[in-house]
Formats: C-alpha cells, structure tokens, sequence
C-alpha cells in the first residue's frame, strides 16, 4: 500500500474487540514515534504505555471516552526539553512535535492492522494524578488503540474534504 492509500484508509476506530496488541507490534508503534523528527532532533516526547485493565480504569477518570481499547498511549513532552524559538517569540515546539510523533505511531499502528482513535479531550491535571507524570511533562494527546472490533466502520464524514483550492495557496493568491 502506497503511504496516500494508508493515509486516505486510516480512520478514527470507536469500537474495538478485547484482542490485545502484541509485544512485538507495539515495538514497531513506539519505534514509529521514536524516529519522528522534532525541532533541532531534541527528541522531548514522553510516551506513557496504557495496557493493564486498571490503567484502563484510570484513564477513565480523566477521559470520558471510552471504546473498550486495550492499549492507549498518553503522549507528553519534556518542556524542559522541547526547542523554543528564543529568538523571537519564545514559541515551544512541543505540541507540534507530538502532533509529528502522535501520527508516525496512529500510521504504523494502521499499517499494523492496530486501530486508534486521537483524543484530546481529556483532563491533563487528572492524567498527571493518577499516572504520576512528573510537572515538567506535558500530556498533549491520548492515542486510544487496538484491534477494530468486526462492526467498526469510518465515521459518515470520513472522506468529506475540501478541494484542495480552498486549503492550498500560492504566494501570488
């Protein structure tokens, strides 16, 4: 499959079987977001592996989602050593670097025959609580993941885009 055919057949999965995800397959989820390029290769993501049912519990209290998955990874990054743009506005990369990191994993986890779901909606002070996660980490994402359930389908407005005319422009628009 071409990387246009995995990126146009990868959906947000909201119904997943109890099967878990292999050790192996896994690896290669988490060597995907290893091997993400981030401003100046600082490399600041911090990946928090979810796959116990109590861990699934305490996820629940800090995300009102659930699609009874079997593995979720909660990604953070080290503002301590994500890059600024010092020069100018002091912007943080770190947010952009998960986005970078969050999308290798959800397109190997795909290529995997691993669904997922990108979840934002979530209690970042709470995730903090019940996971421990250290105050110079930041929770920028959960990626909700295993094994699609039989019934699970893209949602109704999966392929509905734009034309490309309307997000695309050149210097002289």
């Amino acid at each position: 499959m071409s990387f246009i055919e995995l990126a146009k057949d990868r959906y947000s999965v909201r119904k997943f079987s109890d099967k878990p995800v292999e050790q192996e397959k896994l690896n290669l989820i988490l060597e995907a977001g290893q091997i993400a390029p981030t401003a100046h290769n600082n490399q600041p993501q911090r990946i928090l592996v979810l796959n116990t049912p109590e861990e699934m519990e305490k996820l629940a209290k800090c995300c009102p989602f659930r699609f009874q998955q079997t593995l979720a990874l909660l990604v953070c990054y080290d503002r301590e050593a994500s890059w600024k743009r010092a020069d100018f506005d002091n912007a943080d990369s770190g947010d952009i670097d998960m986005g970078i990191v969050g999308t290798h994993m959800i397109l190997q986890a795909h290529e995997l025959g691993i669904g997922s779901t990108w979840v934002m909606h979530f209690d970042a002070e709470i995730a903090r609580k019940e996971f421990q996660i250290p105050q110079a980490f930041v929770p920028a994402a959960i990626l909700m993941m295993g094994y699609p359930r039989e019934d699970s389908k893209p949602s109704r407005l999966h392929n509905d885009r734009f034309e490309i005319t309307k997000t695309v422009f050149y210097h002289n628009y």
